[in-house]
Protein backbone atom coordinates (compact mmCIF):
# COMPACT_ATOMS: atom_id res chain seq x y z
CA UNK A 1 0.00 0.00 0.00
CA UNK A 2 1.27 3.47 -0.85
CA UNK A 3 0.58 5.92 1.98
CA UNK A 4 2.65 8.88 0.78
CA UNK A 5 0.40 10.37 -1.88
CA UNK A 6 -2.79 9.96 0.14
CA UNK A 7 -1.69 11.27 3.52
CA UNK A 8 -0.07 14.45 2.25
CA UNK A 9 -3.42 16.09 1.65
CA UNK A 10 -4.97 14.81 4.89
CA UNK A 11 -2.39 16.38 7.20
CA UNK A 12 -4.72 19.06 8.51
CA UNK A 13 -7.26 16.61 9.88
CA UNK A 14 -6.85 15.47 13.51
CA UNK A 15 -5.89 11.87 14.20
CA UNK A 16 -8.22 9.38 15.80
CA UNK A 17 -6.86 8.33 19.20
CA UNK A 18 -5.14 4.95 19.49
CA UNK A 19 -7.66 2.12 19.59
CA UNK A 20 -6.28 0.88 22.93
CA UNK A 21 -6.98 4.28 24.47
CA UNK A 22 -10.54 4.30 23.08
CA UNK A 23 -11.15 0.82 24.45
CA UNK A 24 -9.69 1.53 27.90
CA UNK A 25 -10.82 5.10 28.54
CA UNK A 26 -14.38 5.13 27.18
CA UNK A 27 -17.07 4.70 29.84
CA UNK A 28 -18.93 2.12 27.78
CA UNK A 29 -21.45 1.29 30.49
CA UNK A 30 -22.77 4.84 30.43
CA UNK A 31 -23.45 4.87 26.69
CA UNK A 32 -26.86 3.76 25.40
CA UNK A 33 -27.06 1.29 22.54
CA UNK A 34 -30.10 -0.13 20.79
CA UNK A 35 -30.33 -2.82 23.45
CA UNK A 36 -29.38 -1.26 26.78
CA UNK A 37 -26.01 0.14 27.81
CA UNK A 38 -22.69 -0.53 26.16
CA UNK A 39 -21.06 -2.73 28.79
CA UNK A 40 -20.73 -5.55 26.25
CA UNK A 41 -18.98 -3.40 23.65
CA UNK A 42 -15.34 -3.83 24.79
CA UNK A 43 -15.62 -7.59 24.38
CA UNK A 44 -17.22 -7.25 20.95
CA UNK A 45 -14.66 -4.70 19.80
CA UNK A 46 -11.77 -6.87 21.01
CA UNK A 47 -13.00 -9.66 18.73
CA UNK A 48 -12.30 -7.44 15.72
CA UNK A 49 -8.61 -8.05 16.42
CA UNK A 50 -8.91 -11.84 16.40
CA UNK A 51 -7.08 -13.62 13.56
CA UNK A 52 -10.22 -15.53 12.54
CA UNK A 53 -12.19 -13.58 9.89
CA UNK A 54 -15.43 -15.32 10.86
CA UNK A 55 -15.04 -13.99 14.40
CA UNK A 56 -14.21 -10.52 13.08
CA UNK A 57 -17.16 -10.27 10.70
CA UNK A 58 -19.57 -11.69 13.29
CA UNK A 59 -18.39 -8.99 15.69
CA UNK A 60 -19.03 -6.31 13.06
CA UNK A 61 -22.50 -7.70 12.52
CA UNK A 62 -23.17 -7.50 16.27
CA UNK A 63 -21.92 -3.91 16.31
CA UNK A 64 -24.25 -3.05 13.47
CA UNK A 65 -27.18 -4.19 15.60
CA UNK A 66 -25.94 -2.65 18.85
CA UNK A 67 -25.00 0.83 17.57
CA UNK A 68 -26.71 1.00 14.17
CA UNK A 69 -29.98 -0.87 14.69
CA UNK A 70 -32.62 0.23 12.17
CA UNK A 71 -30.07 2.64 10.65
CA UNK A 72 -30.10 4.76 13.79
CA UNK A 73 -27.24 6.53 15.57
CA UNK A 74 -26.78 6.01 19.32
CA UNK A 75 -24.48 7.55 21.90
CA UNK A 76 -22.22 4.53 21.63
CA UNK A 77 -21.98 4.80 17.83
CA UNK A 78 -19.31 7.51 17.74
CA UNK A 79 -16.72 5.84 20.00
CA UNK A 80 -17.28 2.51 18.26
CA UNK A 81 -16.62 4.19 14.91
CA UNK A 82 -13.44 5.77 16.31
CA UNK A 83 -12.25 2.33 17.44
CA UNK A 84 -12.99 0.79 14.04
CA UNK A 85 -11.18 3.63 12.27
CA UNK A 86 -8.27 3.19 14.65
CA UNK A 87 -7.70 -0.45 13.70
CA UNK A 88 -7.74 0.01 9.91
CA UNK A 89 -3.94 -0.19 9.87
CA UNK A 90 -3.79 -3.07 12.38
CA UNK A 91 -2.40 -6.37 11.03
CA UNK A 92 -5.73 -8.02 11.87
CA UNK A 93 -7.36 -5.86 9.19
CA UNK A 94 -5.34 -7.71 6.56
CA UNK A 95 -6.93 -11.07 7.40
CA UNK A 96 -8.45 -12.49 4.23
CA UNK A 97 -12.07 -13.54 4.26
CA UNK A 98 -12.39 -17.10 2.92
CA UNK A 99 -14.44 -17.59 -0.24
CA UNK A 100 -14.03 -13.87 -1.02
CA UNK A 101 -10.24 -13.41 -0.76
CA UNK A 102 -10.88 -9.86 0.39
CA UNK A 103 -9.10 -8.28 3.39
CA UNK A 104 -11.27 -7.65 6.43
CA UNK A 105 -10.12 -4.03 6.07
CA UNK A 106 -12.61 -3.63 3.22
CA UNK A 107 -15.40 -4.88 5.49
CA UNK A 108 -14.35 -2.47 8.26
CA UNK A 109 -14.39 0.40 5.76
CA UNK A 110 -17.79 -0.61 4.43
CA UNK A 111 -19.09 -0.70 8.00
CA UNK A 112 -17.82 2.85 8.49
CA UNK A 113 -19.39 3.93 5.19
CA UNK A 114 -22.77 2.50 6.16
CA UNK A 115 -22.60 4.04 9.63
CA UNK A 116 -21.56 7.43 8.23
CA UNK A 117 -24.38 7.28 5.69
CA UNK A 118 -26.91 6.85 8.50
CA UNK A 119 -25.81 10.27 9.83
CA UNK A 120 -25.25 11.87 6.42
CA UNK A 121 -26.80 15.07 5.13
CA UNK A 122 -29.06 13.04 2.86
CA UNK A 123 -30.52 10.91 5.65
CA UNK A 124 -30.86 13.85 8.05
CA UNK A 125 -32.65 15.87 5.37
CA UNK A 126 -34.85 12.95 4.35
CA UNK A 127 -35.85 12.26 7.96
CA UNK A 128 -36.68 15.90 8.52
CA UNK A 129 -38.79 15.88 5.37
CA UNK A 130 -40.90 12.91 6.43
CA UNK A 131 -40.87 13.45 10.21
CA UNK A 132 -40.37 17.18 10.89
CA UNK A 133 -38.57 17.86 14.15
CA UNK A 134 -37.75 14.21 14.84
CA UNK A 135 -33.97 14.69 14.60
CA UNK A 136 -33.81 18.26 15.91
CA UNK A 137 -32.16 17.51 19.25
CA UNK A 138 -30.13 14.61 17.85
CA UNK A 139 -28.50 16.74 15.17
CA UNK A 140 -27.71 19.70 17.44
CA UNK A 141 -26.39 18.17 20.66
CA UNK A 142 -27.15 14.46 20.50
CA UNK A 143 -25.55 11.30 19.07
CA UNK A 144 -26.06 12.28 15.43
CA UNK A 145 -24.23 15.56 16.04
CA UNK A 146 -21.46 13.75 17.91
CA UNK A 147 -20.91 11.41 15.00
CA UNK A 148 -21.09 14.15 12.37
CA UNK A 149 -18.48 16.17 14.29
CA UNK A 150 -16.13 13.19 14.07
CA UNK A 151 -16.07 13.09 10.29
CA UNK A 152 -12.72 14.93 9.83
CA UNK A 153 -11.01 12.53 12.24
CA UNK A 154 -12.53 9.50 10.57
CA UNK A 155 -11.50 10.86 7.18
CA UNK A 156 -7.89 11.10 8.27
CA UNK A 157 -7.95 7.41 9.22
CA UNK A 158 -9.61 6.38 5.95
CA UNK A 159 -7.58 8.51 3.51
CA UNK A 160 -4.42 6.36 3.37
CA UNK A 161 -6.41 3.46 1.95
CA UNK A 162 -7.63 5.38 -1.09
CA UNK A 163 -4.46 4.09 -2.78
CA UNK A 164 -4.54 0.60 -1.30
CA UNK A 165 -3.27 -2.25 -3.40
CA UNK A 166 -6.53 -4.20 -3.16
CA UNK A 167 -9.40 -3.08 -5.37
CA UNK A 168 -12.10 -3.81 -2.78
CA UNK A 169 -10.27 -1.80 -0.13
CA UNK A 170 -9.80 1.14 -2.52
CA UNK A 171 -13.49 1.16 -3.39
CA UNK A 172 -14.57 0.91 0.24
CA UNK A 173 -12.18 3.69 1.25
CA UNK A 174 -13.39 5.88 -1.62
CA UNK A 175 -17.00 5.31 -0.72
CA UNK A 176 -16.39 6.13 2.95
CA UNK A 177 -14.38 9.23 2.10
CA UNK A 178 -17.10 10.54 -0.23
CA UNK A 179 -19.70 10.32 2.52
CA UNK A 180 -17.44 11.84 5.19
CA UNK A 181 -16.42 14.69 2.87
CA UNK A 182 -19.86 16.27 3.27
CA UNK A 183 -18.33 17.93 6.35
CA UNK A 184 -17.44 21.55 5.51
CA UNK A 185 -13.94 21.15 6.95
CA UNK A 186 -13.22 18.52 4.30
CA UNK A 187 -14.34 20.62 1.33
CA UNK A 188 -10.75 21.14 0.18
CA UNK A 189 -10.44 17.42 -0.51
CA UNK A 190 -13.43 17.17 -2.82
CA UNK A 191 -11.61 17.85 -6.08
CA UNK A 192 -9.23 15.01 -5.28
CA UNK A 193 -12.06 12.75 -4.21
CA UNK A 194 -13.89 13.40 -7.47
CA UNK A 195 -11.26 11.18 -9.12
CA UNK A 196 -12.18 8.36 -6.74
CA UNK A 197 -15.88 8.96 -7.35
CA UNK A 198 -15.30 8.59 -11.08
CA UNK A 199 -13.34 5.42 -10.49
CA UNK A 200 -16.22 3.93 -8.50
CA UNK A 201 -18.62 4.87 -11.28
CA UNK A 202 -16.36 3.32 -13.91
CA UNK A 203 -15.41 0.10 -12.15
CA UNK A 204 -17.88 -0.78 -9.39
CA UNK A 205 -20.54 -3.41 -9.87
CA UNK A 206 -22.43 -2.14 -6.81
CA UNK A 207 -25.24 0.24 -7.76
CA UNK A 208 -25.55 1.61 -4.22
CA UNK A 209 -21.90 2.63 -4.24
CA UNK A 210 -22.18 4.10 -7.72
CA UNK A 211 -25.22 6.10 -6.63
CA UNK A 212 -23.26 7.60 -3.72
CA UNK A 213 -20.44 8.53 -6.10
CA UNK A 214 -22.79 10.18 -8.58
CA UNK A 215 -24.60 12.15 -5.87
CA UNK A 216 -21.30 13.39 -4.45
CA UNK A 217 -20.13 14.63 -7.84
CA UNK A 218 -23.48 16.30 -8.47
CA UNK A 219 -23.46 17.99 -5.05
CA UNK A 220 -19.93 19.28 -5.68
CA UNK A 221 -20.86 20.89 -8.99
CA UNK A 222 -19.47 18.32 -11.42
CA UNK A 223 -21.19 17.54 -14.70
CA UNK A 224 -22.94 14.17 -14.31
CA UNK A 225 -25.12 14.33 -17.41
CA UNK A 226 -23.15 11.41 -18.84
CA UNK A 227 -24.17 9.24 -15.87
CA UNK A 228 -27.70 7.93 -15.77
CA UNK A 229 -29.63 8.46 -12.52
CA UNK A 230 -29.90 5.54 -10.13
CA UNK A 231 -32.99 4.27 -8.40
CA UNK A 232 -33.47 5.82 -4.98
CA UNK A 233 -32.41 3.66 -2.06
CA UNK A 234 -35.03 2.20 0.28
CA UNK A 235 -34.85 3.37 3.87
CA UNK A 236 -33.18 0.23 5.18
CA UNK A 237 -30.38 -0.02 2.63
CA UNK A 238 -27.37 2.25 2.84
CA UNK A 239 -24.30 2.16 0.61
CA UNK A 240 -22.76 -1.23 -0.12
CA UNK A 241 -25.60 -2.97 1.63
CA UNK A 242 -28.52 -5.21 0.90
CA UNK A 243 -29.83 -5.57 4.39
CA UNK A 244 -26.85 -7.04 6.24
CA UNK A 245 -25.17 -7.46 2.86
CA UNK A 246 -21.40 -7.47 3.32
CA UNK A 247 -21.78 -8.99 6.79
CA UNK A 248 -23.69 -12.05 5.61
CA UNK A 249 -22.04 -15.46 5.16
CA UNK A 250 -20.15 -16.88 3.38
CA UNK A 251 -17.57 -15.15 5.52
Amino acid sequence: MNHSSSTAWADCEPDVPPYRVVLAETDWGSLPTAFGNGECLPEVLARLLEPDPKVQVTALSELRELVGHQNSTYEATAPVAVFVAGILAHPAAMTLRPYRNVPVRATLLNWLASTAYDASDEIVDRTEQYVPGFLAHLTHDGPVAAFRDLRPKLYRAVAPFLQDGHEDVREAAGLTALILAEHPALARHRDHLAVHARRILDTSSNDSNRRVARKALEAWGHDVTDIGPFQEEPWDCGPHSDGRGDLEPPF
